[in-house]
């Protein structure tokens, strides 16, 4: 008496679920590999645009990106080094560069296929980054504290020796270079003389993607040939991007200045990984919408099979509505057990990757992918569930 009094309809439709056991489990599995699939590719697809304009990003909260055929001696920050291109403070304001010297290397970002063996360096003032807190740190070697940052240029010889301290994005040194945060590469100066580069930190996915970072001063040390800047990271107000891109453009235009938003310069390195995401994402959202579409298949079979038990439901007291109810019940709780079991094991899977400094979860496109899938196999369950209960049930109980 007591164990049928705690009866319900929600109880009566959760012990329907393992009438069936292979059936259930197979479409449980279908789902949920297809749930795991969209949810944890989605923590790794790249979003260029999203909060382009904080130091954190990986436009490091520059607006323009700046390379020249040609060195610039000049200083672009100050007066006369303005002056001498024809530029003057009231036209930037608020413009601000961030210059680099340049030895060119071998491409070190996800745009090369090939292994690079000695990246790009570039020679800057770690002081022009670190006051600006530039982009995210996502590694640091062994023995070093993140919260240094650029600071880590500076050479120290408890932590690099005599080994020239480097900086460059994670991706790339894990990718390209096929190396770790904490070990070197060798170079080769101006003079033919070997030396170490070592990788003291690498920052999240950035505009700095292709090369290695090193202190100017150690830069100036071993190529003196390399005179002026060729690289140049502008901070501009958001509200005059085209205008000051322009103005530079035809100002710088006989050293070979060539702009690019930071943003569209992220977006061309994220576009690789992107697309290889893309393609696994639809195959796993196929698979889910194969399982909602097979979820009412699965219905509709497990209904005309028990048309005889309905009909005597039906004949003891129930309502056809609270049999559809009934049948809706059982088959929704299978379409929640794969999406949820998708969705946890995924979450199990990318939770290192969440915890990296730098990582966004794009909840959003997640939650409206799941939320289709939650509103499609609904969809199937209901018109499988209309169609298979249409017509005399008590018919199929004098069957019996």
């Amino acid at each position: 008496g007591s164990a049928a009094a705690g009866l319900s309809l929600a109880s009566l439709g959760w012990r329907g679920c393992g009438r069936r056991r292979s059936r259930s489990l197979a479409t449980i599995g279908l789902l949920a590999g297809g749930a795991f699939v969209v949810s944890s590719i989605a923590i790794f697809k790249l979003d260029a645009s999203r909060d382009a304009g904080r130091r954190e990003a990986g436009t490091g909260g520059f607006a323009l990106i700046g390379q020249t055929a040609l060195p610039v001696v000049q200083d672009l920050n100050t007066a006369a080094g303005r002056e001498f291109f024809g530029l003057s403070d009231r036209e930037l304001a608020g413009v601000e560069f961030v210059p680099m010297r340049v030895r060119e290397g071998d491409e070190a970002s996800c745009l090369n296929l090939n292994r690079a063996q000695r990246p790009r360096l570039l020679g800057v003032n770690p002081e022009l980054l670190a006051r600006r807190g530039a982009f995210t740190f996502a590694r640091v070697m062994d023995g070093a504290e993140r919260r240094r940052g650029w600071d880590l240029l500076r050479r120290s010889g408890d932590t690099t020796g005599s080994a020239v301290p480097a900086i460059g994005d994670v991706n790339s040194i894990r990718w390209a270079l096929h190396k770790k945060v904490g070990e070197t590469l060798a170079f080769i100066d101006e003079r033919g003389r070997a030396f170490d580069v070592k990788l003291v930190g690498g920052v999240a996915n950035s505009i700095l993607q292709g090369s290695l970072l090193i202190d100017e001063a150690e830069f100036a040390s071993r190529f003196p040939g390399q005179s002026g800047y060729r690289l140049f990271l502008i901070d501009c107000p958001t509200n005059r991007v085209a205008e000051v891109s322009a103005l530079l453009s035809r100002a710088l235009q006989d050293v070979g200045l060539e702009l690019t938003p930071a943003a569209a310069r992220l977006g061309q390195f994220n576009a690789v990984q992107n697309t290889y995401l893309n393609t696994f994402q639809v195959l796993g959202g196929l698979g889910l919408l194969l399982g909602s579409a097979g979820l009412g298949v699965v219905v509709l079979r497990n209904v005309l099979e028990r048309r005889a038990e309905l009909g005597l439901l039906l004949a003891v007291g129930f309502r056809r509505r609270r049999l559809e109810a009934l049948v809706l019940i059982e088959h929704a709780a299978l379409l929640g057990l794969g999406l949820a079991l998708g969705v946890g094991a995924a979450a199990a899977a990318v939770l290192p990757t969440l915890l990296t400094p730098g990582a966004d979860f794009p909840l959003r496109s997640v939650a409206w992918t799941l939320g289709g899938v939650l509103l499609s196999g609904g969809l199937w369950t209901w018109l499988a569930t209309r169609l298979a209960l249409r017509g005399e049930l008590l018919a199929a109980l004098r069957n019996e």
